[in-house]
Parts: C-alpha cells; sequence; structure tokens
C-alpha cells in the first residue's frame, strides 16, 4: 500500500505553445525611441515615470482605498483559504462524541424476560484516512493551489487596471484644463476683436454685419469654453470613486497638461509571457484544469479507506475508564463503482473539454496582448510625426489670422476672412492640446500593455501559499476594512 501511494494517474503538465511573433520583434516597434535606462518602469510605481507629483499622490491613495481592488484581495484570500481545506484531506480526520444514558429496556422486548435499567457512558475516538493511492487529494491539492496563484495574477490585472484607468482619467482631465485654459484665452481674444468691430462700425469704416459676425463668434467660442467644464466635471468625479471617495468630497484645482510621453521600453513579444499578469493568471488556470483531468481519471479507481475506532465505554461512570472497559477497531476498505452509466467517462470527457478551452483562452489572452502592443506603438510613433504636423500647422494658422486681422484693420480684406482664420486658427490650437492627450492615453495604454513592470516571479510560490504569515510582499495590498 505504500508503494501504491506514489502511483498518480493523468497527464502531466507542459505549458502550451502559444503564437510567437516573427524574429521575436514587435512590428511597429520600428522607429519606436528606445527608453534609456532611467526610463525604465519600476515594479509597482511605474506611473512615477511621468513625473507628475499629483498623479503619483492620486495613485497612492488610490492602492489603499479602491474597493475594486479590496474586492479582487479578497477574492485572492478566499482561494488561499480553500487550499488549507483541500490540504486537510492529506491528513486522518479525527472525530469524537462522547454520550452518557440511562437506558430501561422495554419488558415486552422479545426474547427478554426481565426488565432493567441500566447506564451507558461512552467515549469513542474514530479515524477516518483517505490513502491517496491514486493522486486524487494530491492533485485537489496542488489545482486549488494552482487557482491561488492565478486570482493572484487576477488581484494584479485589477490592480494595474485600476492604476491605468486612474492615470487615463487624469491626464483626460488636465486636457480639459489645457482645453479650458485656450477657450478662455480665445474669449478674451475674441473680445478684443468684437471691440475692434464695434469701433470701425462707430467710425464708419465697417459695416454692421461685421459686428454681428464678431459678436456670433465670441458667443459660439463662449459656450465650447462652458461646455468643456461638463467633461471635466465628469473626470474628476470618475477619480473620486478610483481613489475611494464620493465626488462630493474630492476636488482637483485645475492644471493644464503640460507633461509629455516618456520613452517606454517594451522588451521582447515572448516576454510578454512574463510581465502580463492576465497571461500568467490565464496559464495557471490552465495547469488547474490538467490537475482536474487527473482527478476525473482517479474517479476510475477504488477509493481505499483506513477507518480506526477505540475508546472507553462502561456502565456507569465509576468503570467508565477502567482498562477492561476499552475497546478498538482498525482496518482498510475499498469502494469501487462498478456500474454509473458512463458518469465517470463523461465527467473525463469534460475534463478534457475544459482543458482545451482553458488552452484556448491561454492562447486568445496572448494574442490580445500582443495586439495591445502593437496598437499602442503604433499610436504613439505616428502621434508623434502628428504632433510635429500639427505644431507647424497651429504656427501657419496663427500667422495667418495675424495678417488677416492687419488686412481687415486696413480695409483690404472683409471681417469674414478674419473670422474664416480665427476659426481655423482655435480648430488647430485644440488639435494640439488633444494630439497630446491622446499620446499620453497612448503611453497609459502601452504601459498596460507591457505589465507595468510587473513580472511572473511576483505571483506567490506554492510554499509561500502555505505559510500563514502576513508579510509577503505579494500580500502587502490592501485588505478588506483598510
Amino acid at each position: 500500500m505504500m508503494l501504491l501511494a506514489g502511483c498518480e494517474v493523468g497527464p502531466k503538465y507542459a505549458r502550451p505553445n502559444v503564437p510567437a511573433a516573427p524574429a521575436d520583434t514587435f512590428k511597429e516597434v520600428d522607429g519606436w525611441k528606445t527608453a534609456q535606462p532611467s526610463d525604465q518602469l519600476q515594479r509597482g510605481a511605474w506611473w512615477e515615470i511621468f513625473g507628475d507629483s499629483q498623479l503619483n499622490a492620486l495613485e497612492a491613495q488610490l492602492t489603499t482605498s479602491s474597493q475594486d481592488l479590496k474586492v479582487a484581495q479578497a477574492r485572492f484570500q478566499q482561494a488561499r483559504a480553500l487550499i488549507r481545506i483541500n490540504r486537510a484531506s492529506e491528513f486522518p480526520t479525527v472525530t469524537t462524541a462522547p454520550s452518557i444514558a440511562s437506558i430501561r429496556d422495554s419488558p415486552n422486548r422479545p426474547y427478554f424476560t426481565t426488565t432493567s435499567t441500566t447506564g451507558d457512558f461512552v467515549l469513542p475516538f474514530d479515524l477516518s484516512y483517505e490513502l491517496d493511492v491514486w493522486g486524487r487529494v494530491r492533485r485537489t491539492v496542488a489545482a486549488s493551489r494552482e487557482e491561488a496563484q492565478a486570482t493572484a495574477g487576477d488581484l494584479e490585472t485589477v490592480s494595474l487596471s485600476l492604476h491605468a484607468e486612474l492615470a487615463l482619467d487624469y491626464f483626460e482631465l488636465r486636457s480639459a484644463d489645457a482645453q479650458k485654459q485656450l477657450l478662455d484665452d480665445t474669449v478674451k481674444a475674441y473680445q478684443d476683436a468684437l471691440q475692434l468691430t464695434i469701433n470701425r462700425f462707430d467710425g464708419g469704416a465697417a459695416p454692421k454685419s461685421d459686428v454681428a459676425q464678431a459678436r456670433t463668434q465670441l458667443e459660439t467660442t463662449t459656450v465650447q469654453d462652458t461646455d468643456v467644464s461638463v467633461e471635466r466635471a465628469q473626470f474628476e468625479h470618475a477619480i473620486a470613486i478610483l481613489i475611494g471617495k464620493p465626488p462630493a468630497a474630492f476636488t482637483l484645482v485645475p492644471s493644464p497638461l503640460h507633461v509629455q510621453p516618456p520613452s517606454i521600453s517594451v522588451g521582447l513579444p515572448s516576454q510578454l509571457l512574463e510581465r502580463r499578469p492576465d497571461i500568467a493568471a490565464a496559464e495557471r488556470r490552465v495547469a488547474e484544469s490538467n490537475e482536474q483531468i487527473g482527478i476525473a481519471r482517479a474517479a476510475f479507481f477504488p477509493t481505499i479507506i483506513l477507518s480506526a475506532s477505540a475508546g472507553f465505554e462502561g456502565d456507569s461512570i465509576t468503570n467508565w475508564f477502567s482498562w477492561p472497559s476499552r475497546f478498538w477497531g482498525v482496518g482498510p476498505s475499498a469502494m469501487e463503482t462498478i456500474f454509473d452509466a458512463g458518469r465517470r467517462r463523461a465527467t473525463s470527457q469534460v475534463a478534457f473539454a475544459n482543458y482545451d478551452a482553458i488552452v484556448a483562452s491561454y492562447r486568445e489572452t496572448t494574442l490580445t496582448a500582443l495586439q495591445q502592443v502593437e496598437d499602442n506603438l503604433a499610436a504613439l510613433r505616428v502621434l508623434e510625426q502628428e504632433a510635429q504636423q500639427q505644431k507647424d500647422a497651429t504656427a501657419s494658422a496663427q500667422e495667418s489670422l495675424q495678417v488677416f486681422t492687419d488686412r481687415y484693420i486696413g480695409g483690404a480684406d472683409p471681417y469674414l476672412q478674419v473670422l474664416t482664420a480665427q476659426t481655423v486658427a482655435l480648430q488647430n490650437e485644440r488639435n494640439d492640446v488633444d494630439i497630446l492627450r491622446r499620446r499620453m492615453d497612448a503611453s497609459v495604454l502601452l504601459i498596460k500593455a507591457v505589465g507595468g513592470g510587473w513580472n511572473a516571479s511576483q505571483l506567490p510560490s506554492a510554499t509561500q501559499l502555505g505559510q500563514r504569515g502576513k508579510d509577503q510582499a505579494w500580500q502587502n495590498m490592501p485588505k478588506s476594512g483598510t
């Protein structure tokens, strides 16, 4: 029986192959500025690469106060506790059920001629232990450990997503601040332009239509200026919720977007398998589903139980614990299903099908990660070129506006030319701000796509999952109630 305990049915686990990029390089990396050592992402604080102290403070608050992060942390603690539940099956179960009773036999009982009242004092100890001959218990424990590791990966994925969402909302809000500042300045410029047309009208140098056109331009821009406040308020409220505060208790002082996108190291496509927590979690669930196949196969073999019972039984408290009152019994038993109408075979087929599905999901997660990196590499590369082109276009539009304004003052052009130049200049200036916003968003999404500085080595090991201590680095996350 000791030799049989070393048996284990079911397939050995091997990490499935995933689609690989040709030459192990990203297609869109051509033309991408290589990050310097100082630009490398910091584990656990990747947002510091942007050099914005206000963003750093908000991200720190999210780490300790996000309710979604607390939910993910609770799920991990639950998965970790399930390991101990399943691991308990590796040890014997010992129970006791002491009883004291006064028993009176019925005089009408068959083959019983006398009536008597006796006491029954029992102190039994029962032991039950399943000999894990086919590895069912071992595989169940291993599966729960792998699920806990996957849940730890889920926790890191939630953390990465929440921190990235906060950064996106923050840059969107700062972009709205920049748009607000631009429109405020434009409204002031249009007020001066309106006053210019009024003065020219009063002097008989311009028709009343110029005044009407200038006033329309001013009022239209004022509406745009006011409308930006709605978008800003929504992003401010979203940030408040992310850091665990009611919107009414949170305010960010306006500050136009002024930071520039950092250079980011993307590494190699093959490294994504180790740098993305969602890929690591998917791979751990593949390993877990492999264990489930072994568990299903173990059901085809007999279950062997070692049982034992011992204790004391007497008819009074005076002889309850005397040596003659002892009793005991020990012996193994085996149970094998002879006929189940194909239930075990179907269960095994379910396990194999589930494995195939999870492998496909793992590969799809990897492909999606590769796509996200390529998408944002392309966005940053193209937007960098677009930003320079837009800068030139904005300078030309401002120069054109100045020329047409001077010509209008000199009476060489109608005010319509000034209106057209104003509209073009404002649109180009707003495009400048919007392109910077898109570049910042793409930078955040690229950092998220490459894992935010995370590495699969940060997943808790089987040894750590078996410990009850609270000092592991992967446990330094917000707990429920903090």
